[in-house]
């Protein structure tokens, strides 16, 4: 009994220990809401440490996540003489996992700071400084000069940073931050600055990993890959950070053997096609994935980059049916894509996962509950996210952000806004584009990812016909469902309607007559069944649902009373839905599960069995 008893207090006096070390005695997460099992795992010391961007790796890097000093000032004052305290990056200041749990507002920026060295190993290249994404507008600086600046919350940036480094020693980072939030007219989504409703937290900072890597001069800055499966050619494109500089690029398309099946070399910029006979098809049920290997040379053949990817052979498409209706195809055969709203939230990270094992945990469950397909809802993910979905074979259809005028239901007219577009400033136009633009490049080559979505329910819908097309032109492999639940327009691939709760069909007649023969028309948006689960709330506030249940059985039994309502829908005309939502998010309790992942609320094997139904057509 002695010997188990000191067994036990030498373990206790090592976890002690380890929570008392420097970092963690500069940080804890911060309020008392509810948070995931995986908020325990965060360390100050190792956090988020994996290599954040998977379809383009380099195996020299240093993540610069960790204890940052921060500062919040006055819009548009200087440097602060001091700082306020640490955050942990990369979770946002608003968030529990920051330590800091504060608010900002646009009158104020949010500044970071931290010293980084460079390895001597890397003597002689140049070192670039990536963020995966920063909440809204950073200015960063290193050694006192502004390196770079990028606009946008969702997209990662890059800037090359060698001329300002420190010949030896110690280097200073530091990066301002500004969030307008919902105070200007640009992207941000479900937040917020007074959480209510489906509204939520607003997300301010650095909310993805930032780290170092040493590169070329002229070095590989991303990799297109787009299949072709009825030519069996996979169209690869190397863009560079000299683009006129005469660079050679060589792909080698490689299969789970390390045998190289393809290979291609031409100068980087321009289209490469790489050629496979008979190639493995990615699809839901057999996701088969093969590396891909980019090396840049100059014109005389002298090695200056390197990097390994992935791709993979997929086709989405549509096609008319003998009975007149619209379906949707992968790999030339009919699937109806079914999968829930999930709007990628955390109730101690916000818009970051606390673990890479959390990030992959909703996906595996969605697939577990027998959907094949996620609508990324208004939210845009670290480009982890996709990787995983790409590994684990689900379809993803990938929203734009909103942006504000989130728009009015006339519910005697059943349109948004009476049917008007909302009106936009040049400036949000501009950056409307341009940001757009950003997020189909960063999804582009992800085989996960099908279908666009410029436009949510009105939300800052506005020439949707010209951004239908330019989305289109922009990636013309893949379906645009340019306005889901929206005003339609005729316009795009996908006509999309929402209903809540239960399935129906409904919209604006004139419009419906020629849908199906127009049209892909799919169930955009339906369910939101309610379920509170007490101890896993977000606060004592009205918890909110389209419809509410006290026990399990009793939303699973709606659940499936609603996928029987579905299927005779499915068969006379639509040929996708989602159903609201994967996880409660904040003050929604209409998740399959609880905001801190906790409890699994319906029961897992009927809604599989119901929603392989549904997907099988039986």
């Amino acid at each position: 009994m002695k010997k188990q008893l000191s067994l036990r207090s030498a373990a206790l006096l090592a976890c002690a220990l380890a929570f008392a070390s420097p970092l963690h005695a500069q940080w804890k997460p911060a309020g008392d809401k509810i948070k995931t099992k995986w908020a325990a795992e965060v360390s100050p010391d190792k956090v988020l440490p994996e290599y954040p961007r998977p379809r383009l790796v380099r195996d020299q890097w240093q993540n610069l996540n960790g204890l940052w000093d921060y500062a919040i000032a006055t819009k548009g004052a200087e440097l602060p003489a001091t700082f306020e305290g640490k955050i942990l990056v990369p979770f946002c200041i608003e968030s529990s996992l920051s330590g800091v749990q504060k608010t900002i507002k646009g009158t104020h920026e949010l500044w970071y700071k931290r010293e980084f060295t460079v390895p001597a190993a890397w003597a002689g290249k140049n070192i670039a400084i990536n963020f995966g994404a920063v909440d809204w507008k950073a200015d960063v600086f290193v050694n006192d000069k502004l390196v770079g600046s990028h606009s946008g919350g969702y997209t990662p940036f890059s800037f090359d940073i060698t001329p300002h480094l420190a010949k030896r020693g110690a280097n200073k980072l530091v990066v301002r931050v500004w969030d307008p939030t919902d105070t200007y007219d640009y992207a941000r989504g479900k937040q917020i600055s007074n959480p209510h409703g489906i509204w939520y937290t607003a997300v301010t900072g650095i909310w993805q990993t930032v780290w170092l890597e040493p590169v070329a001069p002229n070095h590989i800055t991303d990799i297109k890959a787009i299949p072709d499966i009825d030519s069996g050619v996979l169209a690869v494109t190397v863009s560079t950070s000299q683009k006129n500089a005469g660079a050679v690029a060589t792909a080698k398309l490689l299969d789970k053997s390390g045998r190289v099946v393809a290979s291609a070399k031409g100068a980087a910029g321009t289209e490469l096609a790489l050629k496979v006979a008979n190639p493995l098809l990615w699809d839901t049920q057999t996701p088969n994935l093969y590396d891909l290997t980019v090396a840049l040379s100059d014109t005389s053949g002298a090695p200056l980059d390197s990097v390994r990817s992935y791709a993979a052979f997929r086709k989405i498409s549509k096609v008319l049916g003998a009975d007149g209706v619209n379906r949707l195809q992968l790999n030339n055969k009919t699937l109806f894509q079914f999968g829930p709203l999930d709007q990628g939230w955390w109730p101690d990270g916000l818009y970051t996962a606390p673990t890479d094992e959390a990030l992959l945990f909703d996906i595996k469950k969605t697939k577990e509950f027998g959907f094949n397909l996620i609508r990324k809802h208004v939210k845009v993910e670290p480009a982890r996210w996709y990787y995983h979905c790409d590994r684990e074979g689900i379809l993803v259809w990938q929203d734009m952000p909103s942006t504000g005028g989130n728009g009015r239901w006339d519910k005697g007219r059943g349109r948004w806004n009476a049917g008007r577009d909302h009106g936009r400033i040049p400036s949000s136009v501009e950056h409307f584009y341009k940001e757009w633009g950003e997020i189909i490049d960063l999804c582009i080559s992800h085989p996960s990812v099908v279908a666009w979505v410029p436009f949510n329910e009105g939300w800052g819908q506005w020439a949707t016909q010209d951004v239908a097309k330019w989305t289109a032109k922009r990636d013309p492999s893949r379906l645009v469902n340019s306005a889901s639940g929206g005003n339609y327009r005729k316009c795009g691939d996908i006509l999309d309607i929402h209903h809540y709760p239960n399935p129906t069909f409904n919209g604006e007649p004139a419009f419906l007559a020629d849908a199906k023969k127009n049209y892909v028309v799919v169930l955009g948006e339906y369910g939101g069944i309610g379920r509170p689960v007490p101890g896993h709330l977000w606060w004592d506030k009205r918890n909110w649902g389209y419809v509410q249940f006290g026990t399990e059985k009793a939303v699973t039994d709606e659940y499936v009373k609603y996928i029987g309502q579905l299927k005779p829908l499915v068969k006379q005309v639509y040929a996708g839905a989602i159903y609201t939502q994967t996880t409660d998010v904040e003050g929604e309790v209409n998740g399959l599960i609880t905001y801190d992942r906790k409890v699994i609320k319906l029961d897992i094997a009927k809604v599989r069995k119901a929603n392989q139904e549904v997907i099988n057509g039986k």
